[in-house]
């Protein structure tokens, strides 16, 4: 058989150029999550490489766009929030633990609370980082949460309310416990005994506070 590239030189090319491309994506999240953001050069991402800044920016024409393309590199491989199944039909608890679970092992993943630190460290001096982050991971992660607690809310099944208010705060109550001790460096790992019960507390209180067969059941007016 005759190699696809041989047979379609213009594959091996895209070939060799999708390799080149995904090399200076990788040396670049090293080197951000080693020296930071600011302390990064392309010069240096591309001497890592092998070539010269040329040719780096003949596939990413700025150090943001460079961030960005880590940034989506990293949530394509730990994007378990953005594709778990929740159909709108769905049960609320049980879909709310099927999300929560996804998530936690996509924001406790070691990439993903890398990138969290050198956003968070260098938000000040360079606040367009927190923005391209949120835009590709989180506000897409708590966009599908919303959608489906919207659903729950036509139906009756959650009170009345802003769904994406609602998809907010379930999303930083599963957060309030391990994720920011490992964040903060105060734990290393966490057990999934410890990340069960942060789930479980968290799906308690948000259907204390939203479901309409729970005591006091109406419409709830939060803002956020």
């Amino acid at each position: 058989m005759i190699p696809a590239s041989i047979a379609d030189p213009a594959s091996g090319a895209d070939s060799v150029r999708a390799a080149r491309r995904q090399a200076f994506v990788d040396a670049a999240r090293d080197a951000f999550f080693a020296r930071g953001y600011g302390e990064t050069t392309m010069s240096s991402i591309a001497a890592k490489v092998g070539g010269s800044k040329t040719t780096l920016w003949s596939y990413f024409p700025s150090k943001e766009e460079l961030f960005a393309a880590v940034v989506d590199d990293i949530v394509t491989q730990f994007s378990q929030a953005l594709t778990v199944d929740l159909p709108p039909d769905g049960p609320v608890e049980a879909t709310l633990r099927r999300f929560a679970t996804a998530m936690m092992a996509t924001v406790l993943s070691p990439p993903v609370i890398a990138l969290h630190r050198v956003v968070t460290g260098e938000a000040q001096r360079f606040p367009e980082l927190g923005a391209t982050f949120y835009q590709r991971g989180p506000k897409r992660g708590k966009e599908r949460l919303g959608a489906y607690i919207a659903a729950a809310m036509a139906d009756g099944r959650l009170r009345q309310g802003d769904p994406m208010v609602a998809a907010r705060q379930f999303s930083s109550l599963c957060q309030s416990g391990c994720f920011h001790e490992i964040l903060l460096a105060i734990e290393g790992f966490a057990g999934e005994d410890k990340i069960r019960r942060d789930i479980e507390a968290a799906i308690d209180t948000f259907l204390r506070a939203w479901a309409t067969d729970r005591p006091g059941a109406g419409s709830v007016n939060a803002s956020g």
